[in-house]
């Protein structure tokens, strides 16, 4: 194989060597690739990129074998954290797979650190180097939207100084090369021109932030990765539009210029703040387009009125068809147009009126609640509102309140009704003049003048019919006096038959009449007294006392009415007062007297006041405003009743005398007063009445007293039977320590001769055991087996056979017997007896 020579330093003779040099690094891009980094990098920041195509077409799988950087899909190289490096070189690999061939091959990445370089010392002989600007550094760049090529269109040129001593490839990637969207840029890696291959809309990518790398054969990369920026430029490809495509304004009707009807907004997705976004509107046509109604903001797109003759009975709806134009509005802009729909609101600038000037109805008279007619109304403002819905008066005619006029809230017509009776006899037709007016309140046009009220009149004729009697007026009063007597005669309620004027063939009765004062005149209606007028009778209120009639005629018809009898006062009630009083010391040493007097103010108060005679000593009493006195203690007087005579007159002398009780207490307030009647001066009991409570408990306190007196005497009886038969008794007496039961007295075992008649001197005179007043006896006799004594010393019972001997006769003893058998045993047994009656 022949290689053709080339003299050194020419132009093949560099490319023949670049080619080399490019072959000899292709061979070892799989093997090594070294990165000059310096000592401190940050947290994702991007060291260097190899190219994974040129070991394998497609890596399915690319790994770094030092935890501290990580590799992407397109071979760059980033830190994971921030790292410091020393000075040696630090390497690691890069493992790439191939799923397909199975194959499997590592990149070597070797990171030289740069240190600071020595300065080097300059000597005499050493040429001056100057400085050169860096070509490897960012270049402001953009590009044209919607550019027309052709394309690739170049776009920009990088190059490192480090290209004059090495050969450099230049690589680029970011959005737009190896991101969305793709293969929008290349750069040739040689020369380190970049071109784009299409245009680009800037409604979608405003800018590309790309990074371009310099790298030698070998991998090593001798500049930082250069950030490269590039814009697109806007070009007015995008019109305007009305952000809503359908805009409903509303504006009242009749408003004044200048209102504001609403605002329109429009948009651009062009840049903003440019030409192609400063937008311009304008009203092209109004539909109806006569007269013009509204106007708009160029700027703003506020729309406004421009006259205040906006009338919605006219036209209720007007459209507005709008344009919007960028670049200022000039004609090359681009535009767009958009409806825009303006609603009239109802204002009440338009008054009901009545379909007819005047309307003709009749009805019966003394017909009520009846409806005798409907009247309809037209209004232009807009139905079923306040503005149009009617109110309707009656204005004239109708003073007696016999008519009343409403709405039908469906037809809005007027209805009108009859809700008081009509008497064909006094007025043979009434004329009604009717107006109308809105709910609302009227909404004076600028063009209009002032409302006027819409009227009509209404001519209602009435019909005769036979009818009742009339009580006219409801209710009459008549005047009589306080105290009529029986059989006066007054004049009664008159009713009248409206179809005779007169009162004859009606037939009169009474119907209410509290207390039966009156009798009534079937025929005439009078009245008759059955009973003494009383003005301060509870059936008079305010001086009036009340009689309801009913009159009725032949067919029985007929109508109520109430005669009122009003009672003069006449002075027959003098000045009351209440019968006790309280003075509480603690207090006041007064008492307030108000009299009450049951006749009329004419003939009440002032009243005069005057102490008894025989109170002056103690009290004292002061008018004090012709309506209520004080009644004052001249001295401090003892807790007690007083009875103080008092004499009170009204006005005209009427006067009537009053005992006063006047009770003078130790308390604070006259409900504390406890005290009771005892010693009472000058109290006198015929004023005092008892109650049933106090008669019952003097008669069970009678009869208590009776009881005690009876048992009394009762017991006093007794001790003098006692005395009178002192042996009797003490043969009676049993002496049993055992509680046995004694054998009972009884007449067949005491005979009493004749002679013993005389045995007390004074039969219930008081004798003593001693025997005063008992003559001596000696035939007294006992019969046999009469009582028996237990002994006291034995436990035994002794009878008189036993004293006297058993062979002797028992069927008689003599009064030495008995008596020798008693007289031991009695001084013990009669301490017992006292004993006894004591206890």
């Amino acid at each position: 194989m022949a290689v053709a020579s080339a003299a050194p330093g020419s132009i093949f003779h560099k490319q023949l060597l670049f080619c080399l040099l490019v072959l000899i690094l292709s061979c070892d891009a799989c093997r090594k690739i070294s990165l000059q980094v310096p000592s401190h990098l940050q947290a994702e920041t991007l060291v260097g990129k190899v190219n994974p195509k040129e070991c394998f077409q497609s890596a399915s799988l690319i790994l770094s074998s030092d935890p501290d950087f990580r590799i992407l899909e397109d071979g760059s190289i980033y830190t994971t954290h921030d790292l410091i490096l020393s000075s040696a070189r630090k390497s690691f690999y890069i493992s790439l797979s191939d799923d397909q061939r199975q194959e499997q091959k590592e990149i070597e990445i070797v990171l030289d650190v740069r240190g600071k370089k020595v300065p080097k010392k300059r000597h005499t002989k050493d040429p001056v180097l100057k400085r050169s600007k860096r070509r490897w550094a960012p270049i402001p760049c953009s590009l044209m939207e919607n550019s027309l090529g052709p394309f690739p269109q170049h776009v920009q040129q990088v190059q490192s100084d480090a290209a004059q001593n090495y050969t450099i490839f230049y690589s680029i990637s970011g959005p737009g090369v190896d991101k969305e969207p793709f293969n929008l840029f290349y750069i040739d890696k040689d020369t380190g021109d970049i071109f784009c291959t299409r245009s680009i809309d800037r409604e979608q990518y405003e800018q590309f932030p790309l990074y371009a790398y310099a790298t030698t054969a070998d991998g090593y990369a001798p500049e930082y990765p250069l950030p490269l920026l590039f814009k697109v430029e806007d070009d007015n490809d995008n019109a305007p539009y009305f952000e809503n495509k359908v805009t409903i304004f509303s504006v009242p009707e009749n408003c004044r210029t200048g209102t504001s009807v609403g605002q329109v907004t429009a948009i651009d997705h062009d840049e903003p703040d440019t030409l192609h976004t400063r937008l311009k509107y304008k009203i092209l046509q109004q539909i109806p387009d006569h007269p013009k109604h509204f106007s708009i903001h160029p700027d703003t797109g506020v729309i406004t009125t421009t006259t205040p003759l906006l009338d919605r009975e006219k036209c209720d709806t007007y459209q507005l068809i709008m344009e919007v134009r960028d670049m200022g509005g000039q004609p090359f802009g681009l535009f767009n147009t958009g409806t825009i729909t303006i609603s009239l609101e109802d204002e009440n600038d338009n008054s009901p009126y009545f379909t007819e000037t005047s309307y003709f109805t009749e009805v019966e008279e003394n017909r009520i609640d009846v409806e005798i007619l409907r009247m309809a109304v037209h209004d232009q403002d807009l139905p079923n509102t306040p503005h149009s819905k009617a109110i309707y008066k009656i204005l004239q005619g109708n003073e007696n309140g016999n008519f009343k006029i409403s709405t039908d809230p469906n037809t809005n017509e007027a209805v009108l009704c009859v809700v008081k009776p009509l008497n064909y006899e006094v007025h043979r037709e009434v004329v009604l003049q009717i107006g109308v007016l809105n709910e609302a309140q009227f909404a004076k046009a600028a063009n209009s003048k002032a409302p006027t009220m819409c009227t009509t009149t209404v001519t209602v004729k009435i019909k005769d019919s036979d009818e009742g009697p009339e009580c006219q007026p409801p209710v009459k009063v008549l005047q009589s006096t306080d105290g009529l007597p029986v059989g006066k005669e007054l004049q009664g309620y008159k009713a009248l038959d409206p179809e005779t004027s007169s009162g004859e063939g009606l037939r009169y009765k009474k119907i209410g009449d509290e207390d039966n004062w009156f009798e009534i005149n079937e025929h005439t209606g009078d009245l008759r007294t059955i009973k003494v007028l009383d003005r301060e009778s509870k059936f008079v209120k305010h001086d009036q006392y009340n009689v309801s009639v009913v009159a009725m005629d032949a067919a029985g018809r007929s109508c109520t009415g109430t005669l009122v009898v009003l009672l003069e006062d006449n002075n027959d009630h003098p000045p009351q007062i209440d019968k006790e009083v309280t003075i509480c010391q603690h207090a006041k040493d007064y008492a307030v007297l108000e009299p009450v007097d049951a006749d009329g103010p004419e003939n009440g108060p002032p009243f005069e006041f005057f102490l008894g005679n025989s109170a002056n000593k103690l009290w004292n009493l002061e008018t004090k405003d012709g309506k209520t006195a004080i009644l004052r203690q001249r001295q401090i007087l003892d807790y007690n009743y007083y009875t103080v005579p008092i004499i009170i007159k009204d006005r005209h002398g009427l006067d009537a005398k009053h005992m006063l009780t006047v009770r003078v207490c130790d308390c604070t307030t006259p409900s504390d007063c406890k005290m009771n009647i005892k010693n009472v001066r000058d109290f006198k009991p015929s004023n005092v009445i008892l109650g049933r409570w106090a008669i019952l408990a003097m008669v069970l306190g009678s009869a208590l007293l009776l009881c005690i007196l009876f048992t009394c005497f009762c017991v006093t009886a007794k001790r003098t039977v006692k005395k009178c038969f002192p042996d009797v008794a003490q043969q009676n007496l049993i002496v049993s320590n055992t509680e046995g039961p004694g054998e009972e007295v009884t007449e067949a075992n005491i005979r009493l001769p004749t002679q013993a008649s005389n045995i007390c001197d004074t039969s219930m005179s008081g004798g003593t055991l001693g025997g005063q007043g008992v003559k001596t006896q000696q035939s007294f006799e006992m019969v046999k087996g009469g009582y028996t004594l237990e002994s006291s010393k034995g436990g035994g019972h002794q009878t008189l056979e036993s004293v006297k001997g058993a062979g002797q006769d028992t069927g008689r003893y003599t009064y030495t017997d008995w008596h020798s058998f008693t007289q031991p045993r009695l001084g013990e047994e009669s301490v017992r007896g006292h004993t006894l009656i004591k206890n």
